[in-house]
């Protein structure tokens, strides 16, 4: 992997480590979020592609990033709910433990990558260790009542598998078809603003809570933004000729670091000392493990 690559596989760490810290701070609830965010997105999306005059995909590439971006909302719909059950800094290590999970498992068993078997046996250690650093960042020394600032971590838990198919789909889809990270931006964009607006109007309490009047629907336009520079360079970063999807994903879920230490530091999610000693023990090993990926 040479320095460009490796610059282009850490970027999306940047945007997606602080897009929850930002959807935290500017609050509002989860049909507010998604809705900012994806419109934010999709504002970033046009003008990439106004400005490269990116033409506009067809067909099954249209209908296979369009599916992508689709897959992503229906994803993050349900992780906002997760950040509402258990805070920031206890939801991303979980979700990422599940993402780093599919996406290899994909990448590895259906495209081919990681083809010799050191490179398996690495990769797939990796991963464990990963999943290892993860579970430690969730450690608790005890539960506390909801109204006494606990956390429903079973609940969120669940939401967050389920959001896996969805961010699965987010990944794997772009792999299907031969485009690049700028042509599968615009109607990856698109398809996740259309499944967002669905959820706003599609049922009675979305509705009742006027999401198209709230000011979080639009302050999180910003958060938006930033998960799109994310984005962008995720599906540069994805590409077979670049880092692949099994290293470029991996060297992305790092965001964990930001989001979690921004959960806590920046969101004020309390922690215990010897809480932060097993969150930080967590994310070592994390750091040690994505770096380890990147020279398979």
């Amino acid at each position: 992997m040479n320095a460009l690559n490796l610059l282009i596989g850490l970027m999306p760490m940047i945007g997606w480590g602080l897009f929850p810290i930002l959807t935290g701070k500017f609050g509002g609830k989860p049909v507010n979020q998604i809705l900012g965010t994806t419109y934010g997105t999709l504002i970033f999306a046009i003008v990439v592609a106004l400005v490269r005059q990116t033409p506009m995909l067809g067909g099954k590439e249209f209908l296979f990033t369009f599916l992508s971006g689709a897959f992503w909302s229906l994803g993050q719909i349900l992780v906002f709910y997760a950040f509402s059950e258990m805070g920031v800094s206890r939801t991303m290590p979980i979700s990422t433990g599940f993402q780093l999970v599919g996406a290899s498992l994909w990448s590895v068993l259906v495209l081919g990558e990681w083809a010799k078997g050191s490179a398996k046996m690495i990769g797939f250690s990796a991963i464990v260790l990963i999943i290892f650093g993860v579970w430690l960042t969730t450690f608790s020394e005890k539960k506390l009542p909801k109204e006494d600032g606990g956390f429903n971590a079973v609940k969120g838990t669940i939401l967050v598998a389920f959001a896996e198919i969805g961010y699965l789909g987010y990944s794997a889809f772009p792999q299907a078809v031969t485009v690049n990270g700028f042509e599968a931006f615009l109607p990856q964009a698109l398809g996740m603003a259309v499944v967002a607006t669905i959820f706003a109007v599609v049922t009675k309490k979305n509705r009742s809570e006027k999401p198209f009047k709230a000011k979080s629907s639009y302050t999180n336009i910003i958060s938006g933004f930033f998960f799109a520079f994310a984005a962008l360079t995720y599906l540069i970063s994805a590409r077979p000729n670049v880092n692949g999807l099994a290293t470029g994903f991996i060297l992305s879920q790092m965001n964990v670091i930001i989001a979690t230490l921004g959960g806590i530091y920046i969101l004020h999610e309390r922690k215990t000392k010897k809480e932060m000693v097993f969150i930080l023990s967590g994310l070592v090993l994390v750091v040690i493990a994505g770096s380890v990926t990147t020279l398979l």
